[in-house]
């Protein structure tokens, strides 16, 4: 079995696109060194590859996987299938290890937080950010936000691997982590003071014993001084070091980190990384034995995290269609239970002419089902509020899950389409439309769903990457294996077009070795295709069963499902429609793309990076950064943005920084919507074959910049004030404004916000947390900006920590003033 995923990046890097500079654990590898993101991999790896041997040993089952330097993520999966039943069929490890390590790469944004990098001797709070960092971890897992919680553990391994870089621990010849810095009830004895000196100059750039003897033999502990813009530090302090930190020019000069192999002390570089290893698997003990083998597989992404929301229309007109909808939630439902695909939670939310109604949670399928089995619809006929339900559970859904809509009228709140589409790309959620057919109703409706209508529900399923059903008495058993397709684990995308046009066109895809469970879908209204094998074999769309799949057709839908012999090579598919359609191919494998914005902007910590809750700005250069991870060997040879209802192409020029890693720089993120393409080479068993992976989410660019500004901390019963700027790059006018969070949270924000062609203005949120709402809790604000007219939207997602305690602030310069400086390189340089 291919362990691979492919994780595509966008990188807003602009006129940023240079060398990595010296002076973190770097981002990029380089010279032998290792990088934060290989550090927190190798301790992840190790961690769980431990757990499940311990188990498998304490079961009486003999497995043999040696915990070294040798492990993969095919190695883990494959060692742990075998010792839990529940695993993933195909795993989420290595997707999970990426949004640890790009949370962990966005802690060097903070270039002047002496904490988050234990520079300055700032170690009490320093540890106090990792200790309430690994707090919020527990409580996140305890809330059931996996998401939230591996965020914060990668903020807070990079803190705690940088204490081994940055401080001289390793210089006095410790060989164990330091315990201390995960345990808060454990005093610091050793720390040296605020008056001692602790460094001499280095002698040209030998800075091999530059850490003083005395300090050395004392056991006292220091970090080096690190500042852009001034050279000021207390006399006979150490400095980090390094080309920007201009303390290091001083006496003492030179530095003390081990960032890399070329660091100040580089022939360090090694062991301060094994030690980092060795910490920050220290620290996932400490979680795992705080909350449990069961959560901490499911932390790691071994077992289920996925939500399964359903959005129910209760008004009237469904009243004679409730009973089926029943059946048909309840099949899909059980189909799920004691299998891999089973969700972790079920969320139901309730829409009628009225409001969105609520959000119901329940955590087993039994009790899910028994809300459902109470529903029962209200004495009216009128369009109901669907886009209102749709955007309530997606903001309330962790990212990645799945949200099934059933109703048989127009959406009356229709308004909201570009904000539900934002949230899609945003959230990667995928969504999907169940629509009864009103004139086939057993109960007269007023609400008859037009084409209009029906369009909007397909458009936004598209971009989702989801079905849009149309459903009757007759066919609500086909459409359980519709839905069934949607559910499926380790799905991916091969390809997905729309066209408005009525015109013939072909289409050409990849089917690799690694696929199994290839579907074809084309929805629209009188389509005709034919479909062609790498061998010339055709099958057209009119025959049920043929030489190359079976067709099951569904009113406008129909699914061939493809014979599973001889799959690899390429196909092709001619089609031609009356009027828009939609093409999707789909499968089942364990190689897999996904797509995340990052900013990019370099500084003395080297260059810092993380993902980018926003749009990427139309028609600036943006940067791909493909990783390719695995026990096989794949080979990435193009990655384009292609046009979602077009032909429209644009290629990316790709760049290797490592052995599995590229960018791939864009010259122009473009006007039209688009997705991401990958093809390759994948190898397999010793057999080489193309293969192409599509983003299932289609994205797009924007015009329009947010930016907000707020601490990290919100107390609870506090109201908490953030300040945000929306600047109109083309369109001016009354834009309107809307803010939410993830947990229901009061938030207060004027609905419009005037502002000029080419102006900014700014506006103000009042964010107030529940008083009885536990420290740890992770609340994500959204700020969305939309100009007159709905012709384009954006928005900015903050991410809070809620904490009785005060926020820890630090260095020279507080933390607004920082936040302030990071703004104005975004708005400089990238346009956000």
């Amino acid at each position: 079995m291919v362990s691979v995923v492919v994780v595509a990046v966008f990188l807003l890097w602009g006129a940023l696109y240079q060398s990595p500079q010296t002076s973190a654990f770097k981002i990029f590898p380089s010279d032998g060194s290792l990088t934060h993101q290989q550090i927190t991999e190798e301790a992840f790896l190790r961690k769980v590859a431990q757990v499940c041997v311990n188990t498998a040993t304490a079961r009486g089952q003999n497995i043999t996987l040696s915990i070294n330097s040798k492990l993969t993520a095919s190695i883990v999966e494959r060692a742990c299938s075998n010792v839990y039943a529940t695993l993933l069929k195909i795993p989420t490890f290595t997707a999970v290890m990426v949004q640890v390590t790009l949370s962990n790469a966005a802690v060097d944004r903070k270039q002047f937080s002496t904490a988050h990098h234990f520079d300055e001797e700032d170690f009490k709070n320093g540890r106090d950010l990792i200790t309430q960092g690994m707090t919020a971890v527990k409580v996140s897992v305890k809330q059931g936000n996996y998401l939230a919680a591996r965020t914060s553990l990668g903020v807070v391994c990079h803190t705690l691997q940088d204490f081994y870089s940055h401080s001289n621990w390793v210089e006095l010849g410790s060989t164990d982590s330091f315990s201390t810095l995960i345990k808060p009830e454990l005093p610091f004895t050793n720390l040296a003071g605020p008056n001692t000196k602790t460094c001499k100059s280095c002698v040209g750039d030998d800075c091999t014993d530059n850490v003083l003897p005395e300090i050395i033999q004392q056991k006292l502990l220091t970090s080096g001084y690190f500042s852009l813009i001034s050279s000021k530090k207390p006399a006979g302090k150490c400095s980090h070091g390094g080309f920007f930190d201009l303390t290091s020019y001083i006496e003492p000069t030179g530095g003390i980190n081990k960032d890399d192999i070329g660091s100040s002390h580089g022939s360090l570089h090694q062991r301060a990384a094994n030690m980092a290893i060795n910490a920050t698997m220290e620290m996932l003990e400490d979680i795992r034995l705080a909350i449990g083998d069961p959560a901490f597989l499911r932390l790691m992404g071994l077992t289920q995290t996925s939500v399964l929301a359903v959005v129910f229309d209760i008004t009237g007109s469904l009243s004679a269609y409730i009973a089926e909808a029943k059946t048909m939630l309840f099949s899909f439902i059980d189909s799920m239970i004691g299998t891999s695909e089973e969700p972790s939670e079920y969320m139901l939310v309730l829409f009628s002419d009225l409001d969105a109604g609520s959000l119901i949670k329940a955590s087993n399928a039994e009790t899910f089902k028994e809300k459902i089995n109470s529903l029962s619809s209200l004495n009216n006929s009128n369009p109901g509020m669907c886009l209102s339900a749709v955007q309530l559970a997606l903001t309330r859904v962790p990212p990645s899950s799945d949200i099934f809509v059933y109703t048989d009228g127009p959406a009356k709140d229709s308004q909201l389409k570009n904000s539900v589409e934002a949230m899609i790309q945003s959230t990667k959620s995928k969504v999907n439309f169940l629509l009864t057919n009103p004139t086939l109703s057993r109960v007269s409706s007023s609400k008859a769903l037009s084409q209009s209508d029906i369009q909007l529900y397909r458009d936004l399923a598209h971009i989702s990457g989801g079905q849009t059903i149309e459903v009757t008495f007759s066919t609500i058993s086909q459409a359980i294996t519709l839905i069934g397709d949607e559910i499926t684990s380790g799905q991916v995308t091969v390809l997905q077009v729309k066209r408005n046009a009525s015109q013939t066109e072909s289409f050409s895809f990849v089917l690799d070795s690694s696929l199994s469970n290839v579907i074809v879908y084309i929805t629209g209204d009188s389509t005709v295709f034919t479909l062609y094998s790498p061998t010339g074999v055709s099958q057209s769309g009119s025959v049920a069963d043929g030489p190359l799949g079976s067709i099951l057709t569904v009113n406008s839908i129909k699914r061939l499902k493809l014979n599973s012999n001889n799959l690899t090579g390429e196909w092709k598919i001619t089609v031609n429609s009356p009027s828009s359609y939609n093409l999707k191919v789909i499968g089942q494998s364990s190689v897999n793309i996904l797509v995340y914005f990052v900013e990019i902007f370099q500084g003395g910590h080297g260059d810092s990076w993380g993902q980018s809750y926003t749009r990427p700005f139309t028609g600036r250069n943006a940067t791909l950064f493909v990783s390719v991870t695995g026990g096989d060997s794949v080979t990435v040879t193009d990655v384009l943005l292609v046009e979602a209802s077009g032909s429209a192409v644009v290629n990316g020029r790709i760049k290797a920084v490592g052995t599995t890693d590229f960018l791939v720089n864009i010259d122009t993120i473009p006007e039209w919507a688009f997705v991401v393409q990958l093809k390759g080479l994948l190898n397999k068993s010793s057999t080489v074959s193309r293969f192409q992976r599509q983003s299932p989410i289609q994205l797009k660019g924007s015009k329009i910049t947010v930016v907000a500004q707020s601490q990290n901390v919100t107390q609870p019963g506090v109201p908490l004030n953030i300040s945000f700027t929306v600047t109109a790059n083309a369109t001016g006018g009354n834009y309107i404004i809307r803010a939410r969070t993830d947990q229901g949270f009061n938030v207060s924000v004027s609905s419009s916000l005037l502002v000029a062609a080419g102006g900014s203005a700014q506006g103000n949120i009042t964010l107030i947390t529940p008083s009885d709402t536990e420290s740890g809790t992770d609340v994500t604000l959204t700020i969305e900006a939309e100009a007159p007219g709905s012709t384009d939207l954006n928005y900015a997602t903050l991410r809070l920590t809620v904490s009785a305690a005060s926020a820890v602030f630090s260095g020279h310069y507080s933390f607004s003033i920082c936040l302030s400086l990071f703004c104005f390189l975004i708005s400089h340089y990238v346009g956000l």
